[in-house]
């Protein structure tokens, strides 16, 4: 990744498209590579795209936003679909001891990148709620860096600890901007609760994996 790619910008895209606003709590996904069978990858990128031209085509900013805001939540719930039913790919994350350096990792730059709300790390993937801090130039910084800096020390350490190369982490995210305190109720509690769903633990609070700032109960 080229430096450009890591300056603050409010806009930008890969395959996905990613919104940055100033002062932003940010929702982020990022899963481990070839955590998606190709085939399925490429449906959903198809589907993305398509939403993308058909949102340019919409003239009017204020419908434009409201219905990118619906059109994304139902992406993210179809790429987050994906990760919870694949019986495929790796699942490094599942094994203590990688969970456990990845949480290390996050919580590393808690107060120096960003305000962190709350984490989930799962078998195949990471859900993340935080908020980047301002730098001393006023700018935010950067989801991309912020990104990097936790998925490339937890990359290294992990394959390290599997004694293997190559490519942990899948290099785009998918992120999502929280709107408002009712949204971010509702992702915390969807984020904490991953575990719960799965079968896996009773109470969020039981998983290891897990972390809230917040006295909170879901």
């Amino acid at each position: 990744m080229g430096k450009d790619n890591l300056v603050y910008k409010f806009s930008y895209r890969r395959h996905l498209p990613h919104f940055q606003p100033p002062g932003a709590t940010l929702f982020v996904t990022s899963r481990l590579a070839g955590s998606i069978p190709v085939e399925i990858q490429q449906q959903l990128q198809a589907v993305a795209a398509k939403v993308e031209a058909t949102l340019s085509g919409m003239a009017d900013p204020q419908k434009r936003a409201q219905q990118a805001y619906l059109e994304h939540r139902r992406l993210f719930g179809q790429w987050d679909a994906a990760l919870h039913n694949t019986i495929s790919g790796p699942f490094w994350l599942g094994q203590a001891e990688i969970a456990g350096l990845v949480a290390q990792e996050i919580h590393r730059h808690d107060n120096q990148l960003y305000d962190l709300d709350a984490f989930c790390i799962m078998p195949n993937h990471m859900h993340l709620v935080f908020t980047p801090l301002v730098k001393d130039d006023d700018t935010c910084h950067s989801l991309p860096t912020i990104m990097q800096v936790i998925k490339g020390r937890s990359a290294y350490q992990s394959n390290l600890l599997l004694n293997r190369r190559g490519t942990f982490w899948q290099h785009e995210n998918y992120d999502h901007v929280v709107r408002d305190e009712a949204e971010w109720q509702r992702i915390i509690t969807y984020t904490l609760n991953n575990p719960v769903k799965a079968g896996w633990v009773q109470r969020w609070q039981d998983w290891p994996w897990s972390y809230c700032k917040f006295s909170i109960e879901v």
